[in-house]
């Protein structure tokens, strides 16, 4: 019998094409984007580069919890800046092995250093650690 290594890429568990906004767009608009494309999490593009993203409990915890005004507050004014990212034909078991370290619920997934995918903590749990395939010899 042979092992084959179903290794799968970034790409193949990413949700591709991120909602990205502006900084200075609100937190109000962020949150209704998230509702339209049935996501939560709206990546900060500034000058075409990744600033940072904003997620439904960013909104929750430093806009709303804070008392806040939706529609006046910045994204750019609440968006996490430290990120994790990798490419898309980055190992899969690298996003595990950065989930772990660092603690992080999202990697973004940047080509070229534009942002093309996100994958969450939530798509590694569901995406089974790759073992190895036996596969029989044929004759």
């Amino acid at each position: 019998m042979q092992e084959v290594n179903a290794t799968k890429t970034m790409r193949d568990i990413m949700s591709a094409a991120p909602v990205c906004m502006a900084p200075g767009e609100s937190a109000f608009a962020a949150a209704r984007a998230m509702r339209r494309h049935a996501t939560g999490t709206v990546l900060v593009l500034a000058g075409g580069r990744l600033r940072g993203l904003v997620t439904e409990q960013d909104i929750t915890v430093r806009v709303l919890a804070e008392n806040r005004d939706p529609r006046a507050t910045p994204i750019g004014d609440i968006c996490g800046g430290e990120l994790t990212t990798l490419s898309p034909d980055d190992d899969v078991t690298e996003a595990r092995r950065l989930v772990r370290e660092r603690a992080v619920r999202r990697i973004m997934v940047l080509q070229d250093g534009a942002p093309v995918g996100v994958v969450s903590a939530a798509d590694l749990a569901l995406d089974p650690d790759p073992a190895p395939c036996v596969r029989p010899d044929r004759p």
